[in-house]
C-alpha cells in the first residue's frame, strides 16, 4: 500500500531505461499481452543506443548464405575470443535465441537491412570470424511517430547540420564523392537536402530518421501502438519486495511526485551501465582514468546499485571492464565539450598514430576497441596523436573537421586548440610536444610504405577489417598515403568508455543472479546493466545493441512463462 504522500500504479512489466535494451523487453512484454511501463530519468528516449549506428550483430540470420553453418562459425570465434572470462551459457543463449528474436521484432513491425552484408568481424584474423552478420535498422520516418519530440537526437558532429540532417553510414561515404564530381552523389544529396529542407519548415530536425535513432524511434513506435507508457524525467529510488524477497515494483520520483510502481510480473533494469559515473570510471576502468564519456550522460549506474540493494550481484570484473572509442575533444558553439569517436577515419591513408615518443604503436585501422587497448598498452600513447598533412586533411577530413573545409573554419580549429599546426615536421612536433626525431623517423617510413604499398612496421593495409573503411580508390595500398605536402596537422586522441562491461550476474534467461547464484525473483537485466556475454571483448558492429535487442525479447519472454 502507497505510504502517505505517496500515490500509486500499477502494471505486469516495469522496465528501467528506454535505450534498445529496455524497449526490447518492453515492446516484446506488451506484444505477448502485458501491460507495460518504462522509466526514462532523462527527458529524452534512447540512452547511448540513440547514439550508435542501430546495427545488431546476429550470427546466423536467415539474410547470411548458410545460417546453420555461419551459426558454428560464429561459436567458434566467440570461444576462441573470449574464452572462460564470461559465462558460456551467455553467448550460447545469445547465439540459440538471436536469430528468432530479429524475426520475432520483424514480425512486430521492425525493419531491418542487410546492407552490411560485407563489414567484417573486429578480429577477422580469428578462426570462425565471418562477415555480414551486422542487420542495419531501416530509416524510419518520424512523421509516423506522436512522440517524435522525445527521440534522443544525434551526437551532432556525426549527422549533417549541426544533427538536424541524418544519413546512413553509406550514404556519407557516398556524399563524399560529391567533391569528384560524381552525378550519382549529387543526386543523393539533392535529394536528401530537399526533404530536409521540407521538415525543418515544420520542425526543429530533419524527420528521415537513420541509425540508432531510427531503431529507438521505431521501437518506441511498436511499444506506444501496443498502448505500453513511457514516463520521462523519472528517477527510481528504490525497488521494493515482499515478504520473500521478490521484487514487486518501485518507488519513482515522478513530475516531483512519489509514485508506488507496482509490477505484478518482473522489473527489467536497463539503464545503460556506468560510463558516465566519473566515480564508478575511477573504481573499475584502467589509469589513467578517462575523464569523458560518448555515452548518454543518463548511463551512471543508478540500476545497478538498485539492483543490488535487493541482493543483485555484481559480476567478477574483467579486463578493463569497458568497450572503447578514441575520441578527440572539441568545443561546440555553445561552449559544450564534444566528444568525437574515432570510428572510420583512422583507416584512410595519410594518417599514422603516434605515442608522445613519436612513434607509432598499432595498426591505425583496427577496430576503435583495440586501437584504445595498444593506447594503454603503449603507456606513452594517452593522447595518442593522430598525423597527417593537407591534402589527407583535405581530401578525407579527421574527427570534427569535414572534408573540403574552407580555411576560415579550419583556422577556427586550430585557435580552439582542436587542431594543431606546423609548416613543417619538426615544427608539428614542437607544437605538439612529442619527440622531433622520432616523429620524423615515423613520417618517413610512412612515407616509404605508402610508396611500396606495404607497412613493413604494423601491418596496416593486411586486415580485411581495416582495409573496408580505406579509399577503395587509392593505390597502391587502400590505408597508406604519404604524408609530405605541407602544412602538416595533428589531433589529439584519449580513451572514452562508449560502454561498460562490468555488470549484474544474469543467467541465460536474463535474470539477475544473488551471490550465491539463484535468481533474485521478479527482477530481469539486460543491455549494459548486465554482465557482458563477451566479458570485455568486441567481437563485431552491432553486438551491443544485438544483446540488449535479444535478453530484452528473453526477459520478455520468461516473465510471461513466469507467473
Amino acid at each position: 500500500m502507497a505510504g502517505p504522500g505517496v500515490t500509486g500504479h500499477a502494471v505486469d512489466l516495469l522496465v528501467l531505461g528506454s535505450g534498445a535494451a529496455g524497449l526490447a523487453a518492453a515492446v516484446a512484454g506488451a506484444a505477448e499481452g502485458l501491460s507495460v511501463l518504462v522509466l526514462e530519468k532523462t527527458e529524452w528516449l534512447g540512452g547511448t543506443s540513440a547514439y550508435s549506428a542501430g546495427t545488431s550483430w546476429i550470427p546466423g540470420h536467415r539474410r547470411q548464405p548458410d545460417p546453420a553453418a555461419d551459426l558454428a562459425e560464429a561459436r567458434q570465434y566467440l570461444d576462441t575470443l573470449v574464452g572462460d572470462r564470461a559465462p558460456r551459457e551467455l553467448r550460447e543463449s545469445y547465439l540459440r535465441h538471436g536469430p528468432e528474436a530479429i524475426e520475432y521484432f520483424e514480425r512486430l513491425g521492425l525493419r531491418f537491412w542487410h546492407s552490411a552484408k560485407v563489414v567484417v568481424d573486429y578480429h577477422p584474423e580469428l578462426p570462425g570470424s565471418g562477415i555480414g552478420r551486422a542487420l542495419e535498422p531501416h530509416t524510419f520516418d518520424a512523421r509516423r511517430l506522436a512522440g517524435f519530440g522525445r527521440v534522443r537526437w544525434p551526437i551532432p558532429e556525426l549527422a549533417l547540420f549541426g544533427g538536424t540532417l541524418m544519413v546512413r553510414r553509406a550514404e556519407a561515404d557516398q556524399l563524399l564523392k560529391v567533391f569528384d564530381g560524381s552525378v550519382r552523389a549529387t543526386a543523393l544529396a539533392l535529394r536528401l537536402g530537399a526533404r530536409w529542407v521540407f521538415d525543418r519548415l515544420r520542425h526543429s530536425r530533419g524527420l528521415r530518421l537513420t541509425m540508432g535513432d531510427a531503431l529507438v524511434a521505431a521501437l518506441y513506435d511498436q511499444l506506444t501502438r501496443r498502448s505500453g507508457s513511457v514516463w520521462f524525467t523519472a528517477r527510481t529510488t528504490e525497488l521494493t519486495t515482499d515478504a520473500s524477497g521478490r521484487v514487486t515494483g518501485a518507488v519513482v520520483s515522478h513530475r516531483g511526485q512519489p509514485v508506488r510502481v507496482t509490477a505484478r510480473r518482473g522489473v527489467v533494469l536497463a539503464g545503460g551501465g556506468f560510463p558516465a559515473n566519473a566515480d564508478l570510471r575511477a573504481e573499475h576502468l584502467p589509469s589513467p582514468t578517462p575523464q569523458f564519456t560518448p555515452a548518454a550522460e543518463g548511463a551512471t549506474g543508478d540500476t545497478i546499485a538498485l539492483a543490488r540493494s535487493v541482493g543483485g550481484a555484481l559480476a567478477e570484473p574483467r579486463d578493463d571492464n569497458a568497450l572503447w572509442f578514441p575520441s578527440s575533444l572539441g568545443r561546440r558553439a555553445n561552449g559544450s565539450t564534444a566528444v568525437f569517436p574515432h570510428i572510420w577515419d583512422r583507416a584512410k591513408p595519410g594518417i599514422v598514430a603516434v605515442t608522445a615518443a613519436g612513434r607509432r604503436f598499432v595498426d591505425e585501422s583496427v577496430s576503435y576497441h583495440r586501437f584504445v587497448r595498444a593506447m594503454y598498452a603503449a603507456a606513452d600513447a594517452i593522447p595518442a596523436w593522430l598525423i597527417l598533412d593537407a591534402h589527407t586533411l583535405k581530401r578525407y577530413g579527421l574527427g570534427m573537421i569535414r572534408p573540403q573545409v574552407r580555411e576560415g573554419v579550419l583556422r577556427q580549429y586550430i585557435e580552439d586548440g582542436y587542431l594543431h599546426i606546423g609548416q613543417t615536421i619538426g615544427e608539428l612536433a614542437e607544437a605538439i610536444r612529442v619527440d622531433p626525431d622520432g616523429l620524423k623517423s615515423t613520417v618517413g617510413a610512412a612515407n616509404h610504405f605508402a610508396h611500396t604499398g606495404v607497412d613493413e612496421e604494423l601491418g596496416k593495409g593486411e586486415s580485411s577489417y581495416g582495409r573496408q573503411y580505406g579509399d577503395q580508390a587509392h593505390r597502391p595500398n587502400v590505408n597508406l598515403g604519404a604524408i609530405e605536402k605541407p602544412p602538416f596537422y595533428a589531433i589529439a586522441v584519449v580513451p572514452t568508455p562508449l560502454a561498460t562491461t562490468l555488470g549484474l550476474r544474469i543467467n541465460a534467461n536474463a535474470q539477475v543472479l544473488a551471490r550465491h547464484g539463484d535468481p533474485v525473483r521478479g527482477l530481469y537485466a539486460c543491455g549494459n546493466d548486465a554482465t557482458s556475454m563477451t566479458a570485455s571483448e568486441y567481437p563485431g558492429a552491432g553486438c551491443q545493441i544485438g544483446a540488449g535487442l535479444v535478453f530484452g525479447y528473453l526477459a520478455a519472454h520468461h516473465i510471461c512463462r513466469s507467473s
